[in-house]
């Protein structure tokens, strides 16, 4: 078979003699020879409280905004989850995001299962809309608050990693210099650091015993170079130094702001390694969590999903409660033809959806859809494309 999609579409059908015939009867008509048109799966939802018309309206439009929001949620996770596991490990992203540790979010959907325990189907349809609604929230302030803390982390470590590593006219020179460079603890000497484009060099040596007086004589040496530049030093009396940079700037040489200090360099070697101690040390618990509650909320939205098909079938094709939810993974090219099949199966039941005129089904309180996505039957789409390229 032609490779299926990560687009799932989770439709509801009323129910024939049972629900069953009904699952049945589509699976063969979605079948093209001995060629499927699509993968398909029944969609179990639970026997929930029904309620009064007015409340299930209400709610349709409610669970459209939950709905749109959790999905919201659980992208979020699966990104932070990308982020905090950075380039080398992006490939794994796919084996982390797991419901419950082990079962890929595919999978789960297709056999999904009513949690009872998590949410107990004695409730109203409203106190588990609002529960799911208040998890949900309470997981993306959670994600909020511990990226931002471990972001901040990251972004001094990479701050601190720049000045370690970047050009030279900007990174720390503290690691790049020896004690034996410098004259130290002299009242009328100071040694001092200067860039040096390489393009300069010999104008550098040739120059810088002239651009002022009481300039030590051979006191410059080269200690570093990267591609462009050289790190140099020059000793001079400390009453000229102030015209001393002043003639490097005429010049093009730039004098860096140095003082060799032990206890300053030992401080500095020091907070890099805490911060990197501190983000290791926080970078388990951070990617544990994302995987948890990438799952929690992947839940919550499936529920949210079965949810809407049962207020929406309910609100449709009327009580008592009898219909079929059921999933379909089409295979991409014959997407069209499956629209078609469908419309041949349930056109009757919505007349005006097949018409040009779809605006007024639109008209409908509680059917919050767009024009585009309103079918003869009850219709929502599925994306699980959490792996490929960001889409949020």
């Amino acid at each position: 078979m032609a490779a299926v999609m990560n687009e799932y579409w989770l439709i509801s059908a009323p129910g024939e003699k049972t629900p069953q015939n009904t699952f049945e009867k589509l699976n063969q008509a979605l079948r093209s020879g001995n060629d499927k048109l699509s993968e398909n799966f029944k969609f179990a939802i639970p026997d929930l409280k029904v309620g009064t018309l007015d409340v299930l309206v209400g709610l349709s439009d409610d669970l459209s905004k939950i709905d749109a929001y959790t999905e919201s949620v659980v992208r979020k996770a699966s990104s932070t989850l990308e982020d905090v596991l950075e380039s080398s490990a992006k490939g794994n992203l796919a084996e982390n995001l797991r419901i419950g540790g082990e079962i890929p979010p595919q999978v789960y959907v297709q056999k999904f299962n009513w949690d009872v325990a998590k949410y107990p189907i004695k409730q109203p349809l409203r106190t588990i809309a609002d529960v799911i609604s208040k998890d949900v929230t309470h997981i993306e302030e959670e994600l909020k608050t511990r990226y931002n803390k471990y972001n901040n982390l990251k972004g001094s470590l990479q701050q601190l990693e720049r000045k370690a590593t970047g050009s030279l006219l900007t990174r720390s020179v503290a690691e790049l210099v020896k004690k034996e460079d410098f004259i130290l603890d002299s009242e009328y000497l100071i040694t001092l650091v200067v860039i040096v484009p390489k393009m300069l060099a010999e104008d550098w040596m040739k120059k810088y015993e002239k651009m002022t007086e009481k300039v030590v004589p051979r006191s410059s040496r080269v200690v570093f170079e990267d591609n462009e530049h050289q790190l140099c030093t020059v000793t001079l009396f400390r009453l000229v130094q102030d015209e001393f940079k002043n003639k490097c700037r005429e010049h093009k040489f730039m004098v860096r702001d140095f003082q060799y200090n032990e206890e300053e360099i030992q401080a500095g070697k020091t907070e890099l390694d805490k911060l990197n101690a501190d983000k290791k040390k926080k970078f388990g618990p951070l990617v544990k969590w994302l995987k948890i509650n990438f799952g929690e909320a992947f839940v919550a939205w499936m529920h949210i999903k079965a949810l809407r098909v049962f207020v929406e079938s309910v609100l449709r094709y009327g009580l008592p409660v009898n219909f079929q939810a059921i999933l379909i993974r089409p295979v991409k090219k014959h997407q069209k033809r499956i629209r078609e099949i469908l419309n041949q199966q349930y056109g009757h039941l919505d007349s005006t959806a097949l018409s040009g005129d779809k605006m007024n089904a639109m008209e409908i309180p509680g059917f919050n859809l767009t024009a585009a996505d309103y079918y003869p039957y009850v219709f929502y789409k599925i994306l699980l494309d959490m792996c490929e390229p960001q889409k949020i």
